[in-house]
């Protein structure tokens, strides 16, 4: 039976307080007491014959409110270690003094965590002065001002000199350290209430980093078998799949500090201050290392600070919306009813690699400071340890094991540098990729689960199912779009509906606030009913998400469509279905049009092309079997030798020729399907111009002859009303050619 695991107790949910260290519950006595005893030796070496006794009881007459601060410091840590160890007190101390804790927290976590170390500062000047006005023989306020003077005059000439010397170089050295701040936040173990009952959908990443915090929190598990404790994970993946999230619930899960880096804290204007910031940072993290035990650190879009400037892989670094967005920039939106798959295909030249990418990231030696304190020598620590030891020809004492956990995130693996993927710099590497429908599901629950809706668990199903790539952070955005929604319409409830608006809205954006001349809507309306058809018929690997012929920023309509299922290989058979979809505009812009058509279908002709390249030329779904793209990169010369030129453009020339051949046959395959359902396409179009966007179960209603959400298939069924949308659409189609109104109105039908 598999082990259930559990996530660590937020500390709000503790029964009693958390434990503090040794080193935080002994630092303030230990300064009063040693305060004290320096004070009692200021008396003794002001007088040389009084004694131990006497001189202490002269300094607690004289400082006697050093008790009280000792006293009150006592009381509190006593209070503290009660907390820890016995519940009921702690849980009276809540009930009847919260109020205190509710004050402090009113300010942020920034603020508070500076004026305490504020008033740490002033209780040790003030300590100081004290010690040094007992020293000098003045007050307090006084010695600190002699206290430079005292320190200058000790100093012999050549001294003086060197503290010139070193002050100058104080100074320049300052003004680095002030560039070389900021871009790192840290938080405290206290204000991290993340964890990985928070992360949803994404189940198996988070069973092998627990792994890594197993080893984190026990390294000696794997350490006494002659193993270490992984060190690095790298997360990459898409935007929004909750990367940063996870990061955030191992610092949550295991109480460990969590250090972010932000992404362009690396980016400076100077040469150098990139590793100087490196050098602190990792400065910072032994330091928190030691004190809690362990520290995660998290590198956000890792990719601006990873790589060197070297060639990554062409034209990969740009993302696969842009390039969308260039390919289907067309009058009707060919990539929307093709699958995810087959749309990143298009969205890149299958054929040609682009030019070198990436210039170096994070400036200069940055990569190389970060690659040396990963992986690099560990010197020793401290001054006494590492100059004094060795100055007395001992040998310094070597430095502890830092338990430190990289992370870093980014969605673009490649421009990585590779010797910062290596093991022992980063040992893992993980992808956090789109969650299945299963972990949509979760997903989806858990966020309906913090708003009021009336969905039902079989909605929530077919939701997670029409959001195929959907990741935590679209969906969460999608629910508070359909709550927005709610409340415009007076409701404080999430209705299926609301969804449904809130998926159209996201997906393709506001409707624009414009209206098609009669015939032209009715040319994008047959357009769009083409597809729909076809896509209906032919298709199985996709469903109609929606159809639309609204115009948006970038289309004047489309039809969208959606997997039913995860599935992660493509047939041959599945691919013409695609092709299928897109060449049935011309060929139903033709059919309706009299033999004409419009420019509309250039982004279906792109698509069409460039997936049949792909079968004929790579994927060995065509006449041939050997692969171009092979070919070419290998300098393979067409049969019957030749010149290079000569057989390169012989290859493209056969390539071209076998892809025409295959998109003319599916074409008239095409036409034939359209012509005999010729019923079909009418009616889709007139839904369409009716209502303007149809669901893909209105589609499918309207085809059918069923009863849809919005649309009543069950119109189309009488002949009648075929009759009179046959009678609009020749009217349309001698509107278009004479470019003027149609002479009858489009139809409308009576509720049945």
């Amino acid at each position: 039976m598999a082990e259930v695991s559990t996530s660590r107790a937020r500390d709000t949910d503790r029964k009693t307080r958390i434990h503090l260290s040794f080193y935080d519950r002994t630092k303030f006595i230990t300064l009063f007491i040693l305060v004290f005893f320096i004070l009692v030796w200021a008396e003794m070496s002001g007088n040389p014959i009084l004694g131990f006794t006497d001189a202490v009881q002269n300094s607690a007459e004289s400082r006697w409110w050093i008790f009280p601060l000792l006293a009150i410091e006592l009381i509190r840590q006593t209070h503290f270690l009660i907390s820890e160890l016995l519940a009921p007190y702690h849980g009276i101390w809540q009930k009847y003094f919260k109020f205190i804790d509710r004050i402090i927290h009113k300010l942020s976590d920034w603020t508070r965590f500076r004026l305490s170390r504020i008033i740490k500062w002033l209780l040790f000047i003030s300590l100081l002065a004290v010690i040094l006005g007992a020293i000098y023989k003045e007050t307090p306020v006084r010695a600190l001002f002699f206290a430079p003077k005292a320190f200058w005059s000790a100093l012999p000439m050549l001294g003086q000199l060197l503290f010139a010397v070193f002050f100058v170089v104080i100074q320049f050295a300052a003004i680095f350290y002030f560039l070389s701040r900021g871009g790192v936040d840290t938080y405290f173990p206290d204000d991290i209430r993340t964890r990985f009952s928070d992360v949803w959908g994404q189940d198996h990443v988070l069973n092998r980093i627990r792994e890594n915090l197993v080893f984190l929190e026990n390294p000696e598990s794997i350490e006494k078998h002659g193993g270490y404790v992984p060190g690095g994970i790298l997360l990459w993946g898409p935007p929004g799949t909750g990367k940063t999230l996870m990061a955030e619930s191992m610092a949550g899960e295991t109480g460990k500090p969590f250090v972010f880096v932000d992404p362009g804290a690396f980016t400076n204007m100077f040469m150098g201050v990139g590793v100087l910031k490196v050098k602190s940072l990792f400065r910072k993290l032994r330091k928190l290392a030691l004190r809690y035990g362990g520290v995660v650190v998290f590198f956000d879009e890792a990719d601006s600070l990873g790589n060197r400037g070297i060639v990554s892989g062409g034209g990969q670094n740009r993302t696969t919306e842009q390039s969308n967005r260039e390919i289907f920039a067309s009058t009707c939106h060919g990539g929307n009813y093709l699958s995810k798959n087959t749309a990143a295909l298009l969205a890149r030249n299958a054929f040609v690699m682009g030019g070198a990418g990436g210039s170096g990231g994070g400036g200069m030696g940055t990569l190389q400071a970060l690659l040396t304190e990963l992986s690099g020598l560990k010197k020793p620590r401290g001054f006494l340890n590492r100059v004094v030891r060795r100055t007395l020809g001992m040998r310094p004492k070597l430095p502890p094991k830092y338990r430190i956990l990289v992370v870093m995130a980014t969605n673009m693996p490649e421009a990585l540098d590779e010797a910062l993927l290596r093991p022992g710099r980063i040992d893992r590497m993980y992808r956090v990729g789109y969650p299945s429908k299963a972990g949509r599901i979760r997903t989806y629950e858990g966020y309906f689960a913090k708003v009021s809706h009336s969905l039902t668990s079989e909605e929530i199903d077919k939701l997670a199912t029409i959001t195929p790539y959907a990741t935590g952070a679209t969906i969460k955005d999608l629910i508070n779009e359909a709550l927005i929604m709610a409340i415009r319409n007076g409701r404080t409830g999430i209705i299926w509906s609301d969804v449904l608006r809130a998926k159209q809205l996201k997906e393709l954006g506001p409707a624009e606030d414009v209206e098609y001349i009669e015939r032209e809507r009715h040319a994008v309306a047959v357009h769009e009913a083409c597809h729909a058809v076809m896509a209906n018929l032919t298709r199985r690997h996709m469903e109609i998400d929606l159809a639309t012929i609204e115009k948006g920023s970038d289309y004047l309509g489309m039809v969208a469509s959606i997997p039913p299922d995860d599935q992660f290989t493509r047939w041959r058979t599945e691919y013409e279905s695609d092709i299928l979809v897109s060449l049935a505009s011309l060929a139903g812009e033709r059919m309706f049009f009299d033999g004409d058509n419009s420019s509309g279908v250039s982004g279906d002709l792109e698509s069409a092309t460039t997936v049949a390249a792909l079968m004929e030329g790579q994927w060995g779904m065509g006449s041939t079997v050997s692969s171009y793209a092979s070919s070419r990169r290998m300098d393979l010369g067409a049969p019957g030798g030749g010149k290079k030129d000569d057989s390169s453009k012989e290859m493209k020339r056969a390539l071209s020729d076998r892809i025409e051949d295959n998109l003319s046959s599916l074409l008239a395959k095409a036409e034939i399907i359209l012509r005999d359902n010729r019923r079909k396409v009418l009616a889709v179009a007139h839904a369409l111009e009716i209502h303007k966007t149809l669901s893909g179960d209105d589609v499918v209603a309207v085809i059918e002859g069923k009863i849809g959400t919005i649309a009543d298939g069950r119109h189309y069924l009488v002949e009648e009303n075929m009759v009179a949308i046959e009678a609009y659409h020749g009217a349309a189609v001698k509107a278009h050619a004479g470019h003027k109104k149609p002479d009858i109105e489009i139809p409308k039908f009576d509720q049945l």
